[in-house]
C-alpha cells in the first residue's frame, strides 16, 4: 500500500484466519498472553493498522463529527411537531404487510383490542419464541408485571379519550445497551448491569411518554463489538426470514423483534452499522440519524464518538414516527445542543423530482452479485421517479475503514478498562480478541485515526455539495449462516465482518446520517437492503427514498412471524 491518501478505490476484501472451538479458545488465551505481541503483529499488518501508522496525513484530528446548525440551533425543548407526524397511508405498500403503529392504534379506536390484550399476547409470543427450536433469543429480559402494569394503565387512557398520542399501547423494544426502567443494563454481558438503571435513556423517556408499551430489553451483540449478533452468554437471536442464519448486529434482538412481529417498532444504537446492518439482514428498516439528532444520554459510554442511536421499525411511516417522537435536544447530552430544530417535512413525497443520488461504482458494486442486481434495479426504479443518477468519487475509502476499526475498538478497550482486569475472561472469545488487539493501539494510532476522519469528512462533504445522497448497499452480502460451532463456543471471523460492514462505517467515522431499506430478497427469500447516505441534519431525505422503495418492493412474509392484532384489512 502507498502512505499517501489515494484517490483511486482502494478497498479490499481481507483474509483473517476463522477461527472456533478449540483453535479460538487458544488464540484468545496467546491474545491475552505475553506473546499476544507477536500475534498482534502479524494481524495488524494485514487489518491495515501498520499502513495507517504509516500514512502521511497532515489534516487535524476531528474527535467528534459535530455538524453545527447553520443558524441558531434549536431550542432545548425543540421536538418534531405532532402535525408532522406521518399519518396512516392512502395506499399500501405490495405485499406482505406487517403490523404498523396506525394498525394499532385503529384497532385500539376500533375497540378491536386493548393493550392489555396485547401485552399478554406478545407476552406469549416471547415466551413461545424462546421455547421454539431453534429459539428466537429476540428478548434478553421481560418483566412480565412491568409490561402488564403499563397495558393496564394504556388500556385506561385510551378508554377514557386520554392517549397520549398514536404511540399509546404500542409495543417497543428496546436494545439492552440503553437504560430503561426497571431494568439493569448488562450491554449484553455476564457482568455488567448489576443493579436496574436508575432513570431511562433519553429516547426511552420520550418513547414512555408518548405511551409506548415497552415491553423489554432486547438482545444484542455483546458490547456491540460485532455486527452478526452472536451473543453465547445470552444466546444468539435467529433471523425470521431464516431461523439458520445471523440477524445482524449489534442491535440483533431489536431487528428480529420487528420482523417477528413481537413489536413494529424498537430502538438500537450504532457505531459501525449497528442499526442499519441488521435492519438489512431482517428485511425491514433502520436509521441512523445526524450525529447528535437523539440524545445518548442514557446509552452505554462504549464508542463516544461514532455512536448513535435511533429506531428499527417494519416500515418507513413507522421509523418516521419514532424519529418524530426521539428527535431533538437534550440538556443532559451537550452534543445533542448543536442541532437545528427537527423536522420531517417533505419525508413522504412520493416522487424524486429533484434528487440527485450520487453513485461511487466501484464501492456501490464491491458486494455479491445478487446484492449489486437488486440495488441496481432500485436505483432504476428511483430513476424512474425523477431522481437524477451522478457518479462520483470518494478517496481514502480504505483509510476510513482503517481509521473506524482503530476508533471503534479503542473506545470500547478504554470503556471496559475498568472492569477488563477481574472480568475480560467472563467476556465471549470474540470478545476477548478484539478487546485483547484493541488494548495493543497506541494513542498515536488514535490519533492518526482521527485525522483521517478530518479527511473523510471533508471528501464527504465534497461529493454532497453536488448530491443529494449517497447510494450503496447496505452490507456487502445477505445474512450469513449461523455455524454450529459458532453457538457453542463463539467465532472469530473478521474477513466476513469487514464485508458485511463495508458500505456502513463512513457514516459513523463522518456522523451523516443514513438509512437501511428493503429493495428485495434473494434466491433463498433473504432480504437485501439498499443504504442512503444524505446531508447532516437531512433525514426527510432519507425517509423519502426509503418509502419510494417501499412503495416499489413486493414484502415477503418472514418464516418466523407472530400476529398480534386481529386480521387486517
Amino acid at each position: 500500500m502507498s502512505n499517501e491518501p489515494s484517490d483511486v478505490y482502494d478497498l479490499k476484501s481481507v483474509q483473517l484466519p476463522y477461527l472456533s472451538g478449540p483453535a479460538l479458545r487458544l488464540f484468545a488465551a496467546v491474545m491475552e498472553g505475553p506473546l499476544g505481541g507477536l500475534l498482534t503483529a502479524s494481524l495488524f499488518k494485514t487489518a491495515g493498522i501498520s499502513w495507517l501508522r504509516e500514512l502521511r496525513i497532515d489534516d487535524p484530528p476531528t474527535m467528534r463529527p459535530i455538524h453545527p446548525a447553520a443558524g441558531a440551533p434549536a431550542e432545548a425543548t425543540a421536538a418534531v411537531a405532532p402535525e408532522q407526524w406521518p399519518q396512516a397511508p392512502a395506499t399500501r405498500a405490495p405485499g406482505f404487510r406487517f403490523a404498523s403503529v396506525h394498525d394499532y392504534a385503529k384497532a385500539y379506536r376500533d375497540g378491536e383490542v386493548t393493550p392489555t390484550d396485547v401485552a399478554q399476547r406478545v407476552l406469549a409470543a416471547i415466551d413461545a419464541g424462546n421455547r421454539a427450536e431453534p429459539p428466537l433469543q429476540a428478548m434478553i429480559a421481560v418483566d412480565r408485571e412491568d409490561v402488564l402494569r403499563q397495558a393496564e394503565e394504556e388500556t385506561r387512557r385510551l378508554q377514557d379519550g386520554q392517549a397520549l398520542s398514536i404511540f399509546d399501547g404500542v409495543p417497543v423494544a428496546v436494545n439492552d445497551e440503553l437504560d430503561m426502567l426497571p431494568y439493569p443494563t448488562k450491554v449484553g454481558t455476564a457482568f455488567l448491569g448489576q443493579t436496574p438503571a436508575q432513570e431511562d435513556a433519553t429516547i426511552v423517556a420520550r418513547m414512555r411518554a408518548a405511551g409506548a408499551l415497552l415491553i423489554g430489553k432486547a438482545n444484542m451483540h455483546e458490547i456491540g463489538i460485532g455486527v452478526t449478533g452472536l451473543n453465547t452468554i445470552h444466546g444468539t437471536p435467529r433471523n425470521p426470514y431464516g431461523p439458520d442464519h445471523y440477524t445482524g448486529g449489534s442491535s440483533s434482538g431489536p431487528a428480529a423483534a420487528v420482523a417477528a412481529g413481537l413489536c413494529p417498532v424498537a430502538l438500537g444504537a450504532d457505531g459501525g452499522g449497528s442499526i442499519r446492518i441488521p435492519a438489512s439482514f431482517c428485511g425491514i428498516v433502520g436509521l441512523k440519524p445526524t450525529f447528535g439528532r437523539l440524545s445518548e444520554h442514557g446509552a452505554a459510554p462504549l464508542c463516544w464518538s461514532v455512536a448513535h442511536v435511533g429506531p428499527l421499525a417494519a416500515t418507513v411511516a413507522d421509523t418516521a414516527l419514532a424519529y418524530g417522537v426521539m428527535a431533538g435536544p437534550d440538556p443532559k447530552d451537550a452534543v445533542s445542543l448543536y442541532q437545528p430544530a427537527p423536522t420531517l417535512a417533505g419525508w413522504d413525497r412520493e416522487d424524486l423530482d429533484g434528487l440527485t443520488l450520487g453513485v461511487y461504482w466501484p464501492w456501490f458494486r464491491h458486494a455479491t452479485a445478487e446484492v449489486v442486481t437488486r440495488c441496481e434495479a432500485m436505483l432504476a426504479t428511483f430513476e424512474g421517479l425523477g431522481a437524477g443518477i451522478r457518479e462520483v468519487t470518494i478517496p481514502d475509502l480504505e483509510a476510513g475503514r482503517v481509521a473506524h476499526s482503530v476508533t471503534v475498538a479503542a473506545e470500547m478497550a478504554q470503556a471496559l478498562s475498568r472492569t477488563y482486569a477481574e472480568h475480560h475472561r467472563e467476556h465471549g472469545l470474540d470478545v476477548r480478541i478484539n478487546l485483547a488487539m484493541a488494548r495493543r493501539f497506541t494513542s498515536l494510532d488514535y490519533v492518526q485515526a482521527q485525522r483521517v476522519r478530518t479527511r473523510l469528512l471533508a471528501n464527504f462533504d465534497r461529493v454532497l455539495k453536488d448530491v443529494d445522497v449517497i447510494m450503496t448497499p447496505s452490507t456487502g452480502l445477505v445474512a450469513p449462516p449461523i455455524p454450529e460451532t459458532a453457538l457453542r463456543g463463539g467465532e472469530s471471523d473478521l474477513s466476513t465482518l469487514i464485508e458485511i460492514m463495508r458500505f456502513a462505517t463512513p457514516a459513523n467515522l463522518t456522523g451523516l446520517p443514513s438509512i437501511s431499506f428493503p429493495v428485495g430478497y434473494n434466491e433463498a427469500g433473504l432480504p437485501v437492503g439498499m443504504q442512503a447516505m444524505g446531508r447532516a441534519w437531512q433525514e426527510p431525505t432519507l425517509l423519502r427514498l426509503a418509502l419510494a422503495a417501499e412503495n416499489a418492493v413486493t414484502r415477503r412474509a418472514p418464516q418466523w412471524h407472530y400476529s398480534l392484532l386481529a386480521e387486517r384489512s
